[in-house]
C-alpha cells in the first residue's frame, strides 16, 4: 500500500475513533463533533492537530460539506466512520416499544448518518454501537437502517454489510464491554473483492478469557493500572509525568463501605445494615454501584459515570477511592499522553462515551487488509 488511506470521523467525541484509526494506519482528515468540551479535548491531543474538526450538528452539513472538508472525492478509496449517540439504545434506557411517539426521536442520529452515507457514497463505512441497537423497537430501526443502505436505488449501488456484537475484551481492551459493529462495503467493490476471492468481515478476536484457543489471555485491571502511583481519594497526582491522575473525593463512611466490600467479595450485598444505604435496604438491584474492581479480571464497562464510586463497580481494587481519570483513560486503552477536560464529569463523559481504541484498531486493520488486497487486485 502506498500512500495512507484516508478516513473521516463522525461522531468523533473526544477522537478514540480517530486514535484508533491513526494506529492502524489511515490518515484522519476530518471530523465531526458538536460538543465544546469533547471538540477542545481532540484538538489538543497532538496527534489529531492537523484534523480538519467541523464542530456542527451534523443534521445542518451536507455529505458534499464534509467531503469537502475531508479532501476526499468521488472516486477516491476512503473510510467513512461513525458512531452515532447511542444512551437511546442503551439496554439501561430502554424506550419501551410502544412508545411510537418517542421512535423519531430515539433513530435520528442513525437515521442522519444514514443520510451521510447515501449522500457520499464512500467505498468502506464503519459503525460501532451498543448492542441494545439490535433489540431497539424491536429491532426495526436498525433493520431500517441496513435494509436502506443495502438496498441498491436508481444510481445507488447499495452495500454489502456485516455486524455483529462482540466483547473488547477479546481485542486486548482490559474491559468487558460489549459493543455492536459493523462493517459495510460500497457494492461495486464488493463485486471486485467477491471475483478476487476476498470477503468482508468482522476482526478476529486476539485474546480469550484465560488464554483458550492460543490466543493471549484477557488483559486484567491489575495489568492496566501497572505503573501508576497510589493517591488518596480527592488527590491529585503533583507530577507532570502522568497526566489526568485524579479521582473524586470520598467521605469516611464510604470509605469505610469500601473496605468492608472489598474484604467481602466486591459488592454492596456484603454490606452489614449500619453499612447499608436507606435506599437499599429493600432494593436488590443494581448490585455494581459502591463495587470494587476485580484486580485479576478486566474491568466491568466503562460508563459516563466510570469516576463515580456510586455508579458501578468503579472502586479501586487496592485503595480506598474511585478510580482516577488516568486508570479509566487505561481501561479504554487510550495513550496515556492524552489529556482530558476541566473536570471530573467533562472527562468522565469523554471517557465513557468513547470507543475502545484497541477494539477501533481491530476494525481499522481488518478494513486495510481488505484494501491492501482491492487495490492490488485493481494494480
Amino acid at each position: 500500500m502506498g500512500s495512507k488511506i484516508k478516513a473521516i470521523d463522525l461522531f468523533s467525541g473526544c477522537g478514540g475513533v480517530s486514535i484508533g484509526l491513526t494506529n492502524a494506519g489511515f490518515e484522519v482528515t476530518c471530523a465531526v463533533e458538536i460538543d465544546d468540551a469533547a471538540v477542545k479535548a481532540y484538538k489538543g491531543y497532538y496527534r489529531l492537530n492537523n484534523v480538519n474538526v467541523l464542530q456542527r450538528d451534523i443534521c445542518t452539513l451536507s455529505g458534499a460539506e464534509i467531503a469537502a472538508a475531508a479532501g476526499v472525492k468521488a472516486d477516491e478509496i476512503y473510510l467513512l466512520a461513525g458512531c452515532p449517540p447511542c444512551q437511546k439504545f442503551s439496554l439501561q434506557n430502554r424506550v419501551r416499544n410502544s412508545d411510537e411517539d418517542k421512535i423519531d426521536d430515539v433513530k435520528k442520529l442513525l437515521m442522519e448518518f444514514k443520510r451521510v452515507i447515501k449522500e457520499m457514497r464512500p467505498p468502506f463505512v464503519l459503525m460501532e454501537n451498543v448492542p441494545g441497537i439490535k433489540s431497539s423497537y424491536g429491532g426495526r430501526i436498525l433493520n431500517e437502517f441496513i435494509d436502506d443502505l443495502e438496498r441498491p436505488f436508481g444510481d445507488f449501488v447499495g452495500y454489502k454489510i456485516i455486524y455483529g456484537v462482540v466483547n473488547a475484551a477479546d481485542y486486548g481492551v482490559p474491559q468487558l464491554r460489549k459493543r455492536f459493529v459493523l462493517h459495510a462495503v460500497r457494492n461495486d467493490i464488493y463485486e471486485s473483492m467477491r471475483r478476487a476471492d476476498i470477503d468482508v468481515a468482522l476482526p478476529p478476536p486476539t485474546y480469550a478469557q484465560n488464554g483458550q484457543g492460543g490466543k493471549q489471555p484477557w488483559i486484567t485491571v491489575k495489568q492496566a493500572f501497572e505503573g501508576l502511583p497510589s493517591i488518596a481519594a480527592g488527590e491529585r497526582y503533583p507530577g507532570d509525568e502522568i497526566k489526568n491522575h485524579y479521582c473524586a473525593n470520598l467521605s469516611e463512611l464510604n470509605k469505610e463501605r469500601m473496605r468492608f466490600i472489598r474484604a467481602n467479595g466486591g459488592t454492596r450485598t456484603a454490606l452489614p445494615e449500619h453499612l447499608t444505604l436507606k435506599c437499599h435496604e429493600k432494593y436488590s438491584g443494581h448490585t455494581d454501584v459502591y463495587g470494587i474492581m476485580d484486580p485479576d479480571k478486566p474491568a466491568p464497562t466503562m460508563t459516563g459515570g466510570c469516576l463515580s464510586y456510586s455508579k458501578g463497580r468503579f472502586g479501586h481494587p487496592y485503595e480506598d477511592r474511585a478510580i482516577s481519570v488516568r486508570e479509566a483513560a487505561r481501561l479504554q486503552t487510550f495513550p496515556d499522553d492524552y489529556v482530558f477536560g476541566e473536570s471530573l464529569t467533562k472527562a468522565a463523559l469523554e471517557i465513557g462515551n468513547a470507543v475502545p481504541i484497541r477494539l477501533v484498531e481491530a476494525s481499522a486493520e481488518e478494513f486495510l487488509k481488505v484494501i491492501d488486497k482491492v487495490e492490488g487486485e485493481t494494480d
